[in-house]
């Protein structure tokens, strides 16, 4: 992998030596932005299209950073981060030096666009995003935006202005030259066998009973403070419960706070982890998921036929993990819980009451593939090659 991050003070002279690309990804920052365009990338060089071509021009603040998730696929990771939707002291001077990050940041994509010029820039919604659209707006490269939520987020509703095409995750948003294409999701998560001998081997990959009720909790890249606080609750609840086991995975964000890792609580199995690379291997282990509601992880339920009690973040642009939750409880494949109800003794009642009744756990993951759109990420690729110079 060809990967500059951070980059130096003269990125100009860090990607020199690079393959000139053909597709420049801008964005990324969490799992839920990121995961998507690496879903078309991997397409696309399946296609034939060299992966030294297909460059992503990322978050320094994020993912991209911490894992490897671009494995692969060069990058160049830029400084900006997202501001917060708050208004102390704290919080504008936050703003305002993430402002001078993203100018910072489009400094440095005008001028990797003067060399490059790629044919196309895939632009995957979020504050990481914006550098590397202004910049194919200077030298007028075509750009694609992927909106993957239900409801747009700012970035992506200024993005699909000036953009030639908009692939959309799911129906009812309005943007100009929208595609409906479904939300691309990894070859790894779009294969993922439930059987029970792929089971058997995922359990025993992750060191769990092949009898053991296994509940997979996980709050997106970087986490999320109130899931990891209610699952920390719930191992405490069922420390005496047998058979039981929790695969938590906290994110790097409260890592530290909690504690590190934990291999059992009582009676219980509960392993807990900073961040789990084969989540395809955790959704075939488990027989229920309590995650958040973002549109990849809804997207992925949904491939991998997996129950789920979800937890839409508040405060979500347009409320758009709400949509995606409710969408999921619709078609009968999830519980949700609101945010402002979960702690330990609400996560516990709402999956004792699934447990209780497998076959409504197995209706549950019918419910969910009814949502699947298998062939999203072979439609974004086609709209990308359609539309590049």
């Amino acid at each position: 992998m060809t990967l500059t991050a951070p980059l130096p003070p003269t990125p100009a002279i860090s990607a020199r030596g690079m393959a000139r690309p053909w597709a420049v990804f801008a964005g990324g920052g969490t799992g839920g932005h990121l995961y998507p365009g690496l879903a078309v990338a991997r397409e696309l060089a399946r296609r034939g299209h060299e992966p030294a071509t297909l460059h992503f021009l990322s978050a320094r603040q994020g993912i991209e950073g911490r894992t490897a998730a671009l494995e692969g696929f060069p990058a160049t990771l830029l400084p900006g981060r997202g501001l917060r939707r708050k208004f102390s002291a704290q919080d504008l001077a936050a703003n305002s030096r993430a402002l001078l990050g993203e100018m910072a940041a489009t400094g440095m994509a005008l001028r990797l666009f003067a060399r490059w010029r790629p044919a196309v820039v895939i632009a995957l919604g979020g504050y990481a995003s914006l550098p590397g659209i202004l910049a194919a707006m200077a030298w007028r490269v075509p750009v694609v935006v992927l909106n993957v939520d239900a409801v747009p987020g700012a970035v992506n509703r200024w993005a699909s202005r000036i953009a030639v095409a908009t692939a959309l995750g799911a129906p009812g948003a309005d943007l100009p030259r929208a595609v409906l294409t479904g939300v691309p999701v990894r070859a790894a998560m779009a294969a993922i066998d439930r059987r029970p001998g792929a089971r058997a081997a995922a359990r025993q990959r992750f060191g769990l009973s092949q009898d053991a009720t296994v509940v997979a909790v996980s709050g997106g890249s970087l986490g999320s403070r109130r899931i990891n606080q209610a699952t920390a609750e719930l191992a405490h609840i069922w420390s005496a419960k047998p058979g039981a086991a929790i695969y938590h995975v906290v994110g790097h964000r409260d890592w530290e706070a909690f504690g590190g890792p934990r291999t059992d609580a009582g009676a219980l199995v509960y392993r807990r982890v900073a961040y789990e690379e084969d989540m395809a291997s955790l959704y075939s282990a488990a027989d229920v998921a309590v995650q958040r509601a973002g549109a990849s992880t809804v997207a992925e339920l949904a491939l991998a036929g997996v129950p789920s009690v979800l937890v839409p973040l508040p405060g979500a642009p347009g409320d758009h993990q709400g949509a995606n939750a409710r969408a999921m409880a619709a078609a009968g494949g999830a519980v949700v819980v609101p945010d402002a109800e979960l702690d330990g003794a609400r996560l516990s009642s709402a999956l004792e009451a699934l447990l209780a009744e497998p076959a409504r756990l197995a209706q549950m993951g019918e419910g969910a593939r009814a949502l699947a759109r298998p062939h999203a990420t072979a439609a974004v690729a086609d709209l990308v090659e359609h539309n590049a110079r």
